[in-house]
């Protein structure tokens, strides 16, 4: 399962805006980034594979901005734990996190070789403050991944607050996987924190993952 979330999961990378545009929808915030994100991972594959930390640095530089990485944090930690934690600690779970991102789908990405990715139509309705924008990624079989990105409106710009992937919510398995590190580190705040890289590579290699 954790395969088919990382695979599928570079795709979360194409639709994030790479600049600030005026008043743009959700549905056209994915669409142009696609085509931006796809384009310089064309151009720079073969020095991104040779340097990683480059090509993470270059993520959070397009990425940093535009997903709602505070609102992800707390979701993940829950209620039950933020409301445990200091700002400071907030502060650097949401940082780990970040970073723990950029690694996770910069090395998806980086196996992408020129799969079909098509987002699907706006539905036409009203956005509001949230709402989902559909994409399709077909892979080198065939097998056609749907996934819903749910998009938040903050101070005029959309944000990127969950994804799911072929019925996967990826918050939740998220969730899911800080929970169970507070439950193996005895509540232990700090350390699940400081060890959140960890925790997320430790659940890619027990499934198989490179």
């Amino acid at each position: 399962m954790f395969k088919t979330v990382r695979n599928s999961l570079l795709v979360l990378l194409a639709a994030m805006p790479l600049l600030a545009i005026a008043a743009p929808s959700a549905h056209e915030v994915v669409q142009q980034t696609t085509e931006t994100l796809l384009a310089d991972l064309k151009a720079n594959k073969e020095r991104y594979r040779n340097n990683p930390n480059a090509f993470y640095d270059s993520l959070n530089e397009i990425l940093g901005p535009v997903v709602d990485v505070e609102g992800i944090a707390r979701g993940v930690m829950t209620v039950r734990y933020s409301r445990q934690a200091s700002p400071e600690q907030m502060s650097r779970f949401q940082e780990n996190f970040k970073r723990s991102l950029m690694q996770f789908y910069g090395n998806a990405l980086l196996e992408y070789n020129n799969q079909d990715i098509r987002v699907l139509p706006a539905s036409g309705g009203a956005e509001g403050e949230r709402t989902s924008v559909g994409m399709e990624i077909r892979d080198g079989k065939g097998v056609v991944y749907p996934l819903s990105y749910t998009m938040v409106l903050i101070d005029g710009r959309w944000k990127l607050r969950n994804v799911v992937i072929n019925g996967i919510n990826v918050g939740k398995l998220f969730r899911d996987q800080f929970a169970q590190s507070m439950q193996n580190n005895r509540n232990d705040l700090d350390k699940v924190i400081d060890t959140w890289a960890d925790t997320v590579a430790r659940a890619r290699q027990a499934r198989g993952e490179s």
